[in-house]
């Protein structure tokens, strides 16, 4: 198989597939070691950026990889599928999505301790809509379900993984304070 077609063979199975997809099932598909099927995705990742083409490579730690519509032609293509714009999150989801994203695994038990209230069908809606999932069960007793984000999670979030998150109130890193210019005005709290 030529370069072109093994670039073609990824494009193709990565749009019928819709879904992040690891390295090494693509690589197994082509034949190929994972590292000439990663060489292979970064060349498609890029030559798609490159033509602006109404795709786009996304690559979610630890090692998978989706197609998407780029998010400048998002508009466009939810017009032509006629879909209706999904209600936003609710101030509770958000809570419960934060709580999780910053702590999971973890159970719905803890994600009530944390926010004071009854949590069972913000976590219900929050599954229906696959921004979070069952992750097991966590070693405590009861053996109780414990929820992660997904993928899907990330994607709406535009995060690539879970890194990307902003840092927690305490766990804001102090930037060294700019040298102050003789110039500049100064402002005084009174």
């Amino acid at each position: 198989m030529t370069e072109r077609q093994e670039l073609g063979s990824l494009e193709a199975m990565l749009f019928a597939h819709a879904e992040p997809v690891e390295t090494a099932r693509l690589a197994d598909a082509l034949r190929l070691d994972t590292d000439e099927t990663t060489e292979l995705l970064l060349k498609l990742q890029k030559r798609l950026d490159e033509q602006e083409r109404g795709m786009v490579l996304l690559f979610f730690e630890p090692d998978r990889w989706q197609m998407t519509t780029r998010p400048y032609y998002g508009e466009m293509v939810k017009r032509i599928l006629d879909t209706r714009r999904n209600a936003p999150l609710s101030p509770a989801a958000l809570e419960v999505l934060a709580v999780i994203a910053y702590n999971q695994p973890v159970s719905r038990s803890f994600i009530e301790q944390v926010r004071g209230v009854d949590s069972s069908s913000t976590v219900t809606k929050l599954l229906d809509k696959g921004l979070i999932e069952e992750a097991g069960r966590l070693d405590l007793p009861g053996k109780p379900v414990a929820f992660q984000v997904t993928d899907t999670f990330l994607r709406v979030f535009g995060l690539g993984s879970l890194n990307d998150l902003p840092p927690l109130h305490g766990e804001v890193q102090e930037e060294p304070a700019p040298e102050a210019d003789s110039d500049a005005e100064q402002l005084e709290w009174k």
